[in-house]
């Protein structure tokens, strides 16, 4: 299990470079929020490889700070984005999210590590450990609570809205297709925490390379769609 996260970080990076090539690209706001939650992604999973070898209080403090507060919110509010078009309203709510963000650092950043930490154990998941290491006030389970909420239901509910847009109009079967697969990624990672409770806490490596793996390409499905019509416009320019 801990070569996953291995796997988990090297294709939440790739991923995370796509996005933000395409934005260098075609621009889009959506497409830079993505890219910023793709690389949070990475961040938690590179810290569990990290966490795998040693023990540090920082990279704990960067696992729970990316993974169980910030990366649901930013692809949750980059599907937002995209999907919002009544003036004003995406763009105040990624300023939300940011003063959140920032404020969960802060907070992160102060909470104390406990002496349980002594006795981590590199062989386990830090998943079924952390608990007992770091101190979590109230206001961090409330936040951590509010962005995942927040985050989940705008990608997957997005995601899913999406597709039954494309199934409604009969158009568009890869970009429905890769809506329904970035929603089925996107639901990985949040059934992570019931794998937690219920004692498979190995399960959350193993869901975080899925989850990253069906919405990497749920992206490729939607996107090569996407090229494939801006090459059949210029072909159709060109023969006018």
């Amino acid at each position: 299990m801990h070569y996953i996260p291995i796997l988990s970080t090297l294709v939440s990076f790739a991923f995370a470079l796509a996005v933000l090539n395409r934005y260098r690209v075609r621009k889009g706001a959506h497409l830079l929020l993505w890219g910023v939650g793709l690389i949070l992604y990475g961040l938690g999973t590179l810290s569990e490889v990290i966490l795998g070898f040693t023990f540090d209080a920082l990279v704990l403090k960067i696992w729970y700070l990316s993974g169980a507060m910030l990366t649901a919110a930013w692809l949750g509010q980059g599907t937002i984005s995209l999907l919002v078009r009544r003036s004003g309203v995406a763009a105040g709510l990624a300023v939300a999210l940011a003063a959140l963000s920032l404020a969960s650092l802060v907070l992160i950043l102060a909470a104390p590590v406990t002496g349980a930490a002594a006795a981590y154990d590199i062989s386990q998941p830090i998943s079924g450990q952390y608990k007992e290491m770091l101190t979590r006030s109230g206001a961090i389970i409330a936040l951590t609570i509010i962005l995942n909420l927040y985050g989940t239901l705008g990608l997957v509910g997005g995601a899913l809205y999406s597709a039954y847009l494309f199934w409604r109009k009969r158009v568009l079967a890869d970009r429905m297709l890769g809506n329904i697969l970035i929603a089925a990624g996107a639901l990985m990672p949040a059934m992570a925490g019931s794998f937690i409770k219920a004692g498979l806490v190995d399960w959350l490596y193993l869901s975080e390379l899925v989850g990253v793996v069906l919405m990497y390409l749920g992206f490729l499905r939607a996107t090569v769609s996407i090229q494939v019509e801006g090459e059949a416009v210029k072909v159709a320019a060109g023969d006018a």
